[in-house]
């Protein structure tokens, strides 16, 4: 009973803070495209510009709540660091929320900021469950708890769709009171089962801000391999998260609504492959996590060079590769790296993306001013290069384990 409120009170805080993030997803395109408003016309800019700077803000946030916030709470416990979280990214959607009632693009951009840090929290919650958990049920709540991220990427962009028509502000009023909700029910579920803190809970802010963050991590040169490795395949999946729904607008001419249903069905086929991906398979973990990416780099390719029609069959698909290559990496990391702390692995992997993110919102807003294909096409060459790594590494693994076997022998 204790791990079942434990897995749905971290599941319930995932999905309340994916919803949040991926509000603005389908709002902006629409904005900056439009071109006349106060957002689209700041300095002067080109608005597809703006746009990637304001889709970086929040992936930039995250980079750096998610490089502290993990690794913090190995030493300071999970409990308090999620409720601060928590109520500190509900104040950041209310203070997106009069940014753009305010079409202020610049406060637009330090509301996203601050919020993407305070929801850098999903690397403790991923801590939470490895921690307390083993074994099977271990990668069975990764999963699941992988779900609830990406049913959040359904969940928001349609209720932004839907109640953006009332008011442009309401999404954004809606999550800030489910999150203030959600914290207060987690912190009555986690106050007995909260893990007890590391050695080194007493030491000074200085020192967690010099000695506890994931890119202590890059130390270790097997974690450099998955870094690196990871951040290809995770450069891919951010381009297309932040552009196809531009392609979208340019391709299809959809709108807020329409963006918003075909992220639905897409996330829909991904939170539904999440419920049963973090079933035990056989086989080396990467030559797994090869096949995945490789699906992965099609379904992106797909899009990039697909018709309308083509390209959201394939935008609805790529849900299901990526739904197994998250639980397949993550369960793997927790046993292979455990001995780093989960809280600093957990934020390294969250980490990763979030810089894949920050990259390809930049050069892709840059690629996007000649053709936002190239976004698109890019990606799933990066996601391609990832699959082949991730076979070269496990060979590599293999062959050296081969010949220590027939030295001792």
């Amino acid at each position: 009973m204790k791990n079942a409120l434990l897995i749905a009170s971290a599941c319930l805080l995932g999905l309340l803070s994916t919803i949040g993030a991926s509000l603005a997803y389908p709002l902006l395109p629409p904005l900056f495209a439009a071109g006349d408003n106060g957002l689209a016309a700041f300095l002067g800019l080109p608005p597809k510009l703006l746009f990637g700077v304001a889709l970086m803000a929040n992936p930039l946030g995250m980079l750096l709540g998610n490089a502290v916030l993990g690794s913090w709470s190995d030493a300071l416990g999970r409990r308090r660091l999620l409720l601060l979280t928590t109520v500190g990214a509900a104040a950041g959607h209310l203070l997106t929320a009069y940014a753009l009632l305010a079409q202020s693009c610049p406060l637009l951009v330090a509301a996203r900021f601050v919020t993407g840090v305070l929801e850098g929290n999903g690397a403790i919650l991923r801590a939470l469950l490895a921690e307390r958990l083993a074994g099977g049920l271990r990668q069975h709540a990764l999963s699941w708890l992988n779900g609830a991220f990406n049913l959040g990427w359904l969940a928001g962009p349609l209720l932004s769709g839907l109640s953006a028509s009332y008011s442009i502000t309401l999404p954004f009023e809606i999550a800030a009171g489910g999150l203030l909700l959600g914290g207060l029910l987690a912190g009555l579920v986690l106050d007995a089962g909260a893990p007890p803190a590391q050695a080194g809970a007493a030491r000074g802010w200085r020192s967690l801000l010099r000695e506890r963050h994931t890119f202590v991590l890059l130390r270790h040169r097997p974690l450099q391999t998955l870094f690196l490795i990871h951040l290809a395949y995770a450069c891919c999946v951010a381009g297309f998260y932040e552009f196809f729904p531009l392609w979208l607008v340019e391709n299809g001419g959809y709108d807020a609504r329409g963006i918003a249903f075909v992220n639905m069905a897409m996330c829909a086929v991904m939170t539904c492959t999440a419920l049963f991906a973090g079933r035990a398979h056989g086989g080396e973990a990467r030559a797994r996590l090869s096949r995945q990416a490789a699906a992965v780099a099609l379904a992106v390719l797909g899009v990039g060079l697909g018709s309308l029609w083509t390209g959201i069959a394939a935008i609805i698909l790529f849900g299901l590769p990526h739904a197994f290559y998250n639980a397949t990496l993550q369960a793997w990391a927790a046993e292979r790296f455990a001995g780093h702390g989960q809280g600093a692995v957990m934020g390294l992997l969250s980490t990763t993306f979030c810089l894949a993110h920050i990259l390809m919102a930049l050069g892709g807003a840059l690629l996007a001013l000649a053709d936002t294909r190239l976004v698109l096409v890019g990606g799933s060459l990066l996601a391609g290069w990832a699959a082949l790594s991730l076979r070269r590494w496990g060979r590599s693994e293999e062959h050296l384990l081969d010949k220590h076997m027939n030295e001792a022998a």
